[in-house]
């Protein structure tokens, strides 16, 4: 089959690598309109899960995704100048560009044409290609060729943000809100580019954002006003906005959905077929799990067609409760100040049950996870469980340096998912 997947982020590499693992006869061209090495932000984060299937479908790049990512234990939430609350679990993230790397050179050697700096700007060269996959973000230009052919809606976010770097490390997902002349702006930071630096997006209100002046300063400004109303948490650390040639923009986060997820040859995968808000944090695993999925049932099915359509349902199905949950998130955040007025224990409770009613006996437990000998003990149990994990699924195996042997069978069965 010959393949051409527009678009060089996480959804289309891995789906080509993907391809390539089921059947490497496929004739796979990835075209991404940006150079090599260059792109546009700073750590994506991810969780157990996400690896889980990683290394039952590429144990090669799942080994390599988690070596460059950084693990953080906790989440901290900070609110006003002393207050701070904490949640329990863990997670892992790693630099965006360092992960596109390792994809881009795991495709390469498993046959991909990997090609960088070549924008498209129609589908008539591509006659003869078997299956397009629009791969290429929340603004797919492929997507707004036949824009009526998906049913395309984007709906965009009341409040405004802006994704940066920052030197100050942080070793915990950390929350931090701080009260200006102008209202609420709070941050989301967590490790990312190898342990030196640090993700760091900063979100407020619309009314916040036009009564700091944001919409009229440049960009060094805007850096400077963040840097001294985060200098508490940020420990005179500085803001990093600029990654490559780009400078950080602010922005209204896009909801984008879509009626069908493929017309004729062409199939919508990753943020081009559907965002979900950053507050959930699942950007990363679902554009991967599209890729899986969509392998699979090309894999599966003998008409593309016929493997289209059961991607379609099958996907679309899953991300509906996925999509309701983000929409509800990002729209709790969109009205924080309604709950800041609370100390930081009771305004993190409030944060963790954004997405419905909790059992009365939650908050209990949520007070009890304040205390610092509670959350010793759970953090050796998480500790515990990140073993078990990492040991089922062959991570801690494939670290010894004993011989490799055969990869396991590629799943056919869509229960990982």
């Amino acid at each position: 089959m010959k393949i051409v997947c527009i678009g060089g982020g996480p959804a289309g590499l891995y789906f080509a690598i993907s391809m390539k693992r089921r059947d490497p006869a496929h004739d796979i061209t990835v075209i991404d309109r940006d150079p090599a090495g260059s792109t546009y932000g700073w750590g994506v984060v991810y969780w157990d899960d996400l690896l889980d299937i990683l290394y039952r479908n590429d144990p090669d790049s799942a080994h390599a995704v988690r070596a460059g990512s950084v693990l953080w234990r906790e989440q901290a939430i900070h609110v006003r100048d002393d207050q701070t609350a904490h949640f329990g679990g863990y997670g892992f993230s790693m630099g965006r560009a360092a992960l596109l790397d390792v994809l881009s050179r795991r495709a390469s050697d498993l046959g991909v044409d990997v090609q960088h700096g070549r924008e498209i700007h129609d589908l008539s060269g591509f006659d003869d290609t078997d299956l397009i996959v629009a791969s290429d973000g929340a603004n797919s230009q492929v997507r707004q060729l036949g824009n009526h052919l998906f049913g395309t809606s984007v709906t965009l976010g009341e409040n405004r943000y802006i994704w940066l770097g920052t030197d100050k490390i942080f070793t915990r997902f950390t929350f931090a809100f701080e009260h200006t002349s102008a209202g609420w702006i709070w941050f989301h930071a967590y490790p990312s580019v190898a342990e030196k630096i640090s993700t760091c997006i900063v979100e407020c209100q619309p009314q916040t954002w036009h009564g700091l002046g944001f919409d009229s300063l440049d960009n060094l400004e805007n850096l400077r006003v963040l840097e001294n109303i985060f200098t508490r948490l940020l420990d005179g650390h500085s803001l990093i906005s600029k990654t490559r040639d780009e400078f950080a923009r602010w922005s209204r986060f896009p909801e984008v959905t879509n009626k069908t997820w493929y017309h004729d040859n062409v199939v919508l995968l990753g943020d081009a077929a559907h965002t979900t808000h950053f507050t959930i944090g699942s950007g990363t695993r679902l554009a991967i799990v599209d890729a899986v999925v969509l392998a699979q049932n090309l894999y599966e099915h003998a008409e593309v067609t016929d493997a289209l359509e059961n991607y379609d349902a099958q996907r679309r199905a899953a991300l509906r409760p996925v999509q309701a949950a983000a929409r509800t998130s990002m729209i709790w955040f969109e009205h924080a100040d309604r709950y800041l007025d609370r100390n930081a224990v009771q305004f993190a409770y409030a944060m963790a049950a954004r997405h419905g009613l909790q059992m009365p006996w939650r908050y209990q437990q949520h007070l009890l996870t304040q205390v610092p000998t509670v959350r010793k003990i759970r953090r050796a149990i998480d500790s515990g469980r990140r073993w078990w994990r990492a040991a089922r699924r062959g991570e801690l195996a494939m670290a010894l340096p004993t011989p490799r042997h055969a990869p396991e069978p590629i799943p056919t069965d869509q229960s990982m998912f």
